[in-house]
């Protein structure tokens, strides 16, 4: 009688296999551990280590596993998947605990058993919810004996100075690296120094610096990040005060914001002249239909920041004014681009998680939506985005306002031999879904080697949601008529498109010759870019336009000169008037009474000023000045470097 083959099983199946055979050995053995007459607790103890070792085999297999593996289709993939995960994770908290039982129990053995049992307990209620609050604690306040091994390279940087005034003390400059070897309850630990000098140093004086193997490859892009994340400065002093959690840092593109214009969108939607200073290396015109004529971009992309998890709160000495990502073009040693900022929203109910574009009546200001569009010519081979989870505060106690970072991540977008590592079909919509590890919390904290101990903690570290879109066929044309580099809202772009065809006529078209860099007489050219780094004036600018554009004929919404005609228009008669206006205070970052004043002048209609009032003797103005109704061409061109 012909009989079948055998029916041969798929990846996941067989991963089902090898996990039931393991659950037997491991319920035999907990039974066999528990029988009073079980004396070789060393054997047992071996065998529970050679189980637990299985599970981490079976884990790691498991982890590779994708349904394109199967050999046949096979339901709800995923959520078979996550159970046997499920599976394995308990399996080793039996064998864990097991072994933890069959180990002689030696006093400080037994100390160290039960702080390690503390800490899987502790990290087994993070995974079983994302929500619950941090411990955050600091635990070099217990006796944890010598550093651990196999963590990475494990250090100590003084903060300040400490001159040792009794015997068996240890003298440390600020900014020198020393190595714990054991840590007290007093708050006195054991360190050495470069030269092999031992002594007491008191723990305040220190701030662990923890650098996974992983991270310092050569081949990273983030020698700058690293830097600047293990600076010493005001805010470690901050930290080990306890005012604010361990892995913030000073924002470093706030600060770059702040020194100027170079970082900001006024400066990178200016045009690019060429090296030889004579003509324009971003702005051309088609000389047969009168338009700019679109060019591509290396990179040119929209994305949509999507949430932020597991991010910890500042502390309750500091009042936080804004919690926001800033995102830039980045090649691994300087920012590329214009610094573009989101702020983000986020509820009491789930204060580690942050959300952006939050659903609302009406129009979604531009500072609050998460779709964004990035643009950057550079040839760098470690061309990327970098994102700086921020957040903007006010120290109760003294007053003093400051911006700390939550943390770094960054999508690479080309790899080694310069092919995108993200690529999409122009035919179809996609959507490709990217989930960073925040780097700075990496940087102030180390990680377990153990594969289990990793997955327990994954669910505990900061992480960012970013989704990467194709561009569709209208919003790439408009993107191809923005500079070669920047980066914005993408509700922005058709006010931004406009605009460089009215500088392209005003530049290439009415000047006599190439050569001349006379004055130009237009307030819009002069005064739109300082429009655009005030989100709010940017909104009301967006909300005239779009209700000027719904009057318009479908197929005027297409010509673009009576665009033209309409930017001018509606510019002049709305936002051009608040901009000068003495009423309207200066725009300050996260200052709440700032803003809402500002909104009250902007959108009340009893304060709506329009050029004929502004002109009016009865309407305080500023003091006129030439800058406002002139632009000045070499001043504001962006030049070759």
């Amino acid at each position: 009688m012909y009989k079948m083959p055998p029916k041969r099983r798929g990846p996941l199946q067989t991963v089902q296999r090898e996990t039931d055979d393991i659950k037997r050995k491991v319920d035999a053995l907990v039974q066999h551990a528990a029988e009073p007459d079980a004396s070789d607790r060393t054997e047992t103890l071996e065998r529970c280590k050679e189980l637990q070792r299985a599970v981490e085999e079976i884990m790691k297999t498991l982890k590779k596993l994708s349904k394109a593996d199967e050999l046949a289709p096979v339901g709800n993939y995923d959520q078979c998947k996550r159970e046997e995960e499920k599976r394995l994770l308990t399996l080793y908290e039996r064998l864990q605990s097991l072994a933890l039982q069959l180990q002689p129990h030696d006093d400080d053995e037994e100390d160290e058993s039960s702080e390690d049992e503390d800490a899987e307990e502790e990290v087994q209620d993070d995974y079983d919810d994302d929500d619950d609050d941090d411990d955050n604690a600091d635990s070099g306040d217990e006796d944890i004996g010598p550093t651990a091994k196999g963590q990475g390279s494990v250090s100590y940087i003084a903060l300040s100075a400490f001159k040792g005034e009794e015997e068996g003390d240890l003298s440390i400059q600020k900014g020198e690296v020393l190595r714990v070897l054991s840590k007290n309850k007093d708050g006195w630990w054991l360190a050495q120094n470069s030269k092999g000098q031992k002594g007491l140093v008191p723990k305040t004086f220190l701030k662990v610096c923890i650098i996974s193997q992983a991270l310092t490859d050569k081949t990273s892009n983030w020698n700058t990040v690293r830097k600047a994340v293990t600076e010493i400065d005001a805010t470690d002093v901050l930290s080990a005060m306890g005012a604010i959690p361990p892995g913030f840092r000073p924002s470093t593109l706030s600060r770059l914001l702040e020194e100027g214009r170079s970082y900001r969108a006024s400066h990178f939607i200016q045009p690019k002249l060429s090296q030889s200073q004579l003509s324009f290396k971003d702005l051309h015109m088609d000389p047969d239909t009168g338009k700019v004529h679109g060019q591509s971009s290396r990179v040119s992309l929209t994305l949509t920041l999507w949430s932020c998890r597991m991010i910890p709160p500042p502390g309750v000495r500091l009042q936080v004014l804004s919690r926001h990502i800033r995102l830039c073009a980045f090649n691994g040693t300087q920012v590329l681009s214009n610094i573009h900022t989101v702020r983000a929203t986020y509820n009491s109910k789930s204060p580690k998680t942050w959300s952006f574009s939050p659903r609302m009546t009406g129009m979604l200001p531009c500072l609050l939506d998460g779709d964004c569009f990035l643009r950057c010519d550079s040839e760098s081979p470690d061309l990327g985005i970098l994102f700086e989870l921020g957040v903007t505060y006010i120290r109760n106690s003294t007053g003093e306002r400051g911006d700390l970072s939550c943390g770094w991540a960054f999508l690479k977008l080309f790899d080694e031999s310069g092919a995108p590592i993200v690529t999409f079909s122009y035919k179809n919509t996609h959507t490709h879904t990217n989930i960073y590890k925040l780097i700075s919390s990496v940087l102030s904290s180390g990680y377990p080697t153990g594969v289990f101990q990793q997955m327990l903690l994954s669910r505990k570290i900061p992480k960012l949601v970013v989704k990467l879109k194709s561009v569709k066929t209208r919003s790439r044309e408009l993107l191809n008529l923005l500079p070669d580099t920047i980066v914005g809202s993408l509700s922005t772009v058709h006010l931004l498109a406009t605009y460089r065809q009215i500088l392209a006529d005003a530049l290439l078209l009415d000047r006599v010759t190439m050569y001349n860099a006379d004055l130009i007489c237009s307030s819009v050219l002069a005064s739109f870019p300082d429009v655009l780094d005030q989100p709010d004036l940017m909104d009301a600018f967006r909300k005239s336009w779009t209700e000027s554009e719904s009057n318009l004929r479908r197929s005027d919404k297409r010509d673009i000169n009576v665009l033209k005609q309409m930017f001018v228009s509606v510019y002049m008669g709305s936002v051009f008037p608040l901009l000068y206006s003495v009423e309207m205070p200066a725009p300050c970052w996260a200052d709440e009474e700032v803003e809402s004043q500002r909104a009250r002048i902007i959108y009340s209609p009893s304060q709506k000023t329009s050029v004929e009032t502004l002109l009016s003797s009865q309407c305080s103005h500023q003091a006129f000045d030439i800058t406002q109704v002139t632009y000045d061409l070499i001043s504001s061109a962006q030049h070759w470097v």
